[in-house]
């Protein structure tokens, strides 16, 4: 791969690539009660459920929601998803 592109952040197949075929191998796989290698929205250290995430949204506030709303429950399902409960954000 030349460079790393826009399509490569859009969570698709591409960003799964970029990540198994350059990131993953220099983690240490070892650390995480759920593996990487599932490439889950969210891991598993020492009995805490952490995710991360980044929105982008033009305008703040928009129909239906705005960037806060979206954000947080984008956090929330990540860790729903997981079988997590949410106690902190």
């Amino acid at each position: 791969m030349e460079r790393i592109e826009l399509s490569h952040g859009a969570g698709g197949e591409r960003m799964d690539q970029l990540i198994r075929k350059y990131i993953l191998k220099y983690l240490n796989m070892e650390r995480f009660e759920v593996g990487l290698s599932a490439l889950d929205d969210s891991a598993i250290v020492n009995g805490v459920v952490f995710t991360t995430d980044s929105y982008t949204v033009k305008p703040l506030f928009f129909p239906g929601g705005d960037i806060g709303s979206l954000s947080i429950a984008g956090t929330v399902n990540d860790l729903a998803v997981i079988g997590a409960k949410p106690v902190a954000l």
